[in-house]
C-alpha cells in the first residue's frame, strides 16, 4: 500500500472508473492523496462510485461517456484540468470483453472490441499526454490483457486478444516516442480478475458457478482480484517506477510461467 502523499498534489484520470479495477485503482489513487476524474458510459453508476471513493467530492469528479468516442477522451482531459489544474497519470483501463467463437464474429462485435479497447486507449494516451507535457511529464499505465499473448481455449476470444495486442504494441511505440517528454508508459496483463465484466455476458448464477472453476487455471491456485492489479497500477504510475518505460507486466498468478 502506498502511505497517504505519494500522489499528494498530483490528479489521475481513469477510463472504466465505475467498477472493478478502475474503480479500485481511483480508490487507492485518492487514498495516496491524489485527485481523480472517473470515466464510464453509466452516470448512476459513476456517481455512486465518486461517493464511495470520496463522500466529500472533493477530490474526485466524474465524465459520462463512451470512450470509443474521441471527443470523450479530450473531455475526460478537460474536466480534470478545470476541476484540478491538469493530468500527471492515465490509468487507461476501459475494455470489454465477451468469449465467441470466431467463425461467429460478425462485423459490429469486431469493431465494439477494437473501438472500446484499442481506439478508446489510443485517443486517451493521446489527450492525456498533450496535457502532461504542460505539466513536465506523468505516466500512462494501459490495461493490456493476457488474452494478447496466449489464446485460452475455454475462452475463444479472437477480436479481443486481437484489439489488447494492438494495446500492448502501442505501449512500447509511445514510450519511445514520449521518452523525451518524461512521460512513461506501461501496461498490465491481467489473467482472469473477478470483476463485473462477466456480468455484461452471464448470470449472477452463471457467475458464481464459473469463475470458480477458473481457480486451478493459475499456479498461484486463485483468480485475481481488482486490488491485484490496481496494486501494480499504481507501482507502474509511482516514483517506484521511474526508470520503467515500454514494459508489459503480467498479473496473471503465474499463467505465462507455465503449467503445473
Amino acid at each position: 500500500m502506498f502511505d497517504s502523499t505519494e500522489f499528494e498534489g498530483k490528479t489521475a484520470v481513469v477510463t472504466g472508473g465505475g467498477s472493478g479495477i478502475g474503480k479500485e485503482v481511483a480508490a487507492r489513487f485518492v487514498a495516496a492523496g491524489g485527485a481523480v476524474v472517473i470515466n464510464g458510459r453509466d452516470a448512476a453508476k459513476l456517481d455512486a462510485a465518486g461517493q464511495e471513493i470520496d463522500p466529500s467530492g472533493n477530490r474526485v469528479a466524474t465524465h459520462v461517456g463512451d470512450i470509443a468516442a474521441r471527443e470523450t477522451s479530450q473531455g475526460l482531459v478537460d474536466e480534470a484540468t478545470k476541476r484540478f489544474g491538469g493530468v500527471d497519470v492515465l490509468f487507461n483501463n476501459a475494455g470489454v470483453f465477451r468469449p465467441k467463437p470466431f467463425l461467429e464474429v460478425q462485423e459490429d462485435e469486431y469493431d465494439w472490441f477494437l473501438d472500446t479497447i484499442l481506439k478508446g486507449k489510443f485517443f486517451a494516451a493521446q489527450a492525456a499526454a498533450k496535457a502532461m507535457r504542460k505539466r513536465g511529464g506523468g505516466a500512462i499505465v494501459q490495461t493490456g490483457s493476457l488474452w494478447a499473448l496466449q489464446a485460452i481455449g475455454a475462452t475463444p476470444s479472437a477480436a479481443y486478444s486481437a484489439a489488447n495486442a494492438g494495446v500492448h504494441a502501442l505501449v512500447r511505440n509511445l514510450a519511445i516516442e514520449l521518452a523525451g517528454d518524461n512521460i512513461r508508459v506501461n501496461a498490465v496483463a491481467p489473467a482472469v480478475v473477478e470483476t463485473p465484466v462477466y456480468n455484461t455476458f452471464m448470470t449472477d448464477d452463471q457467475v458464481a458457478e464459473t469463475l470458480p472453476t477458473f481457480d486451478a487455471f493459475h499456479p498461484l491456485g486463485r483468480n485475481g482480484q481488482p486490488r491485484d492489479v490496481a496494486d501494480a497500477l499504481m507501482f507502474l504510475a509511482s516514483g517506484n517506477a521511474s526508470w520503467i518505460t515500454g514494459q508489459i507486466l503480467s498479473v496473471d498468478g503465474g499463467v505465462t510461467a507455465g503449467r503445473n
